[in-house]
């Protein structure tokens, strides 16, 4: 099989992330035919259909998103490639370049702001790019698969995974935790909130042999309107502890003991990533911050 050059690898990113072959060829300053020509060329060195053609654009087939997914992370790694090339001569803590960070909303608040503190202090020349992603669906680890992020910050053990061939690794067992209005009499007896992200939890089928737990939920947006949401005295909820590092003295806050639920929160990168240099000194960062 043909190998596909850098341009035909830019070509597929291009039509995927703008929706079409016209859109695609503006944003690379080329014609039409010569983008199509392009994908028709690695469609046939790749021996698939990359993209569903229609009159409202273009679409990746599953074929087409693993394969953009890889053209991300290859084109990805030649920019890596040239900043460490440029850095080899300096000292060996001298990382410069971006570093491109998806996490889910308290990972992002509460989980990666110390260790990024400590990265900056380090290598002042590396610059982070955080994107917030929520868990759901392929959620931040479906990030680093498609090549949008270097690493991301993600729940461990959910039931959809973490896509094969990526590298994870645990840096937070957190336990979960019920919380109420603050002095409420009978917390059992309101209604349970939850919040999309969680809805996928693998905490799922503990909650689920609990006889006090109501059945009905209340849902709201994300954690943080749960918590909020709690302290107003709607409901009650049942939340890991990185969430619950925003919670005020409208709520009050009781251990499930030792057979509750833990979250394992963790990160995943790319083989090839985890082996640049930046990468693995933020890996560095989160493993000290964690401990």
């Amino acid at each position: 099989m043909a190998e596909l050059l850098p341009q035909e690898l830019r070509v597929l990113v291009a039509v995927a992330e703008t929706g079409g072959f016209s859109a695609a060829a503006g944003a690379l300053g080329l014609t039409q035919s010569a983008v199509s020509h392009s994908v028709r060329g690695s469609e046939a060195k790749l021996g698939a259909v990359l993209f569903e053609r229609g009159r409202s654009g273009a679409s990746p087939t599953p074929a087409g998103e693993r394969a953009v997914g890889h053209a991300r992370r290859i084109l990805r790694l030649y920019e890596v490639m040239g900043a460490e090339a440029r850095g080899a001569g300096r000292q060996a803590e001298s990382v410069h370049g971006v570093l491109r960070v998806a996490a889910f909303r308290s990972a992002a608040l509460h989980l990666l702001p110390p260790a990024l503190e400590r990265l900056a202090a380090r290598h002042p020349g590396i610059r982070p790019e955080v994107r917030v992603v929520r868990e759901i669906g392929a959620g931040t680890a479906g990030e680093v698969a498609a090549g949008r992020a270097d690493l991301g910050i993600a729940t461990l053990g959910v039931p959809q995974g973490v896509p094969p061939g990526l590298v994870t690794g645990v840096l937070v067992e957190e336990a979960y935790a019920l919380v109420h209005p603050a002095g409420h009499p009978d917390p059992k007896a309101l209604p349970l909130m939850d919040w999309d992200e969680n809805c996928g939890s693998y905490t799922r089928a503990w909650w689920l042999a609990q006889d006090w737990i109501p059945r009905a939920t209340v849902k709201a947006e994300d954690d943080a309107m749960v918590l909020t949401m709690v302290g107003r005295g709607l409901g009650m909820a049942i939340m890991p502890e990185l969430s619950l590092r925003e919670a005020t003295e409208a709520v009050d806050i009781t251990g499930l003991g030792p057979e509750g639920p833990v979250r394992h929160v963790g990160y995943v990168t790319t083989p090839e990533s985890a082996a640049t240099l930046a990468v693995r000194a933020l890996i560095r960062e989160l493993r000290s911050v964690a401990r």
